[in-house]
């Protein structure tokens, strides 16, 4: 069983924030795979079924970014999973809009739904992809960048980006994380065409 977790926040106001990317590409991937999302367990919606001959758990977390670490772990517990079964599907402010990263391991880099994670886990040794969404000008400008709406543009570039997140997670159950990362790093959705 591999375990694909989203972050976001609950709501409709954050559905189409930029800390959601998570919630975004899950939503995506169940809707392509057909796995429905409706049921509830340790403060998430979940659901379970098969991408490519890979059982396949979906979660996100509903207790808000800075406690996501509190589903995860229960999940993880649960279903008896190793850290390399795992990823998670976060939006990055160090990286500019429409740029998708995978990673075996790490730190948080500030993010609060990592931040959470970790503590809950124990340590950084998880995979996740990252999406990028830049970062303002101004430090104290990052709650509100996060917690708003897509620009217009990038909500026109939006359902590529999603899409190419959800391939690269199809391509790490089918092939494996460096097979990912070596297939989709050097692309990035420029004027909403990969280049």
């Amino acid at each position: 069983m591999k375990l694909i977790a989203g972050l976001g926040n609950p709501g409709i106001r954050y559905r189409f924030s930029r800390h959601n990317m998570g919630f975004l590409v899950l939503d995506r991937l169940a809707d392509r795979h057909r796995i429905s999302m409706d049921q509830q367990r340790f403060g998430a919606f979940f659901g379970k079924g098969n991408i490519s001959g890979h059982s396949v758990l979906l979660v996100t977390p509903q207790d808000y970014m800075n406690l996501s670490g509190i589903a995860i772990r229960k999940f993880f517990d649960y279903y008896r999973m190793a850290r390399a079964d795992v990823v998670i599907v976060h939006d990055d402010l160090d990286l500019p809009f429409g740029t998708i990263r995978m990673k075996a391991d790490g730190g948080s880099a500030g993010h609060k739904g990592l931040i959470s994670i970790i503590d809950h886990l124990g340590d950084g040794d998880f995979n996740r992809i990252r999406l990028g969404i830049g970062r303002p000008g101004r430090r104290e400008m990052v709650e509100g960048h996060v917690l708003s709406p897509f620009s217009a543009e990038e909500m026109n570039g939006l359902p590529q980006v999603i899409d190419t997140a959800a391939e690269m997670l199809t391509e790490w159950l089918t092939s494996g994380i460096q097979a990912a990362m070596c297939k989709y790093h050097g692309k990035t959705i420029n004027n909403f065409e990969e280049v």
